[in-house]
């Protein structure tokens, strides 16, 4: 089976204000450093439905942010997302719509599409969030390498990013377990589970169920 590594191929972005950003980048981490003047423009253009409620901080309809939450600018918050007590927003980061950010989360440099749900201590640095995506409690995603060397995606072929820092990639529908470390540069596919306190690292086949490195079997 083919390791897909391509946006077009993990992710269906339905999002209006977010599918610009999804088009134009071939393979997801071409978006990362982009995701700063991206926000910046859609701020100083305006949205429909979406206010200013402080400097750099664009908030949708229906967005619930709990007591003790601190956002850095720049970010947007799509309609109808919860942000719940002590998450921590660190700025150059852009939701879609009915996501969950919760209790001690830690967000920066990151892309969420509709309904990612990252609800209890985690860590979401330069990484890209599919639809639909889950995070079990303490799962992190690592963006920088020991070495301090760029990123390499370890696919069917080596993808040289030039990158320092590049989180995880989950496509729509990845459901990550408690506990677990996706090492830098770590993309899972569609509709893929992954067992609690598993260390992750490469290109994960979708519609996969991964118990470990060395145990992934097909979803049926």
């Amino acid at each position: 089976m083919t390791k897909k590594v391509l946006t077009k191929e993990l992710f269906d972005c339905a999002n209006e204000y977010l599918l610009p950003l999804f088009e134009e980048s071939q393979y997801p981490w071409e978006m990362l450093p982009k995701i700063k003047d991206y926000i910046n423009k859609l701020i100083e253009k305006g949205m429909d439905g979406y206010k200013l409620i402080a400097d750099g901080v664009l908030v949708g309809e229906n967005v619930k942010i709990y007591p003790t939450v601190t956002i850095e600018g720049p970010a947007i918050i799509g309609e109808g997302t919860q942000i719940r007590p002590g998450a921590f927003i660190r700025g150059s980061v852009i939701t879609g719509k009915n996501c969950v950010i919760g209790n001690s989360t830690e967000l920066k440099n990151c892309v969420l599409l509709d309904n990612v749900q990252v609800p209890h201590y985690n860590y979401v640095g330069d990484s890209v969030l599919g639809n639909y995506a889950h995070m079990g409690a303490g799962s992190i995603c690592s963006n920088l390498k020991s070495d301090g060397k760029a990123v390499v995606i370890h696919g069917d072929t080596e993808y040289e990013t030039g990158l320092r820092k590049i989180g995880g990639i989950l496509a729509d529908g990845a459901d990550v377990g408690c506990g677990c470390v996706l090492n830098p540069g770590t993309v899972i596919g569609k509709n893929t589970s992954v067992y609690p306190l598993t260390s992750l690292r490469g290109v994960i086949e979708e519609n996969s169920i991964v118990k470990a490195l060395d145990n992934i079997v097909p979803r049926r």
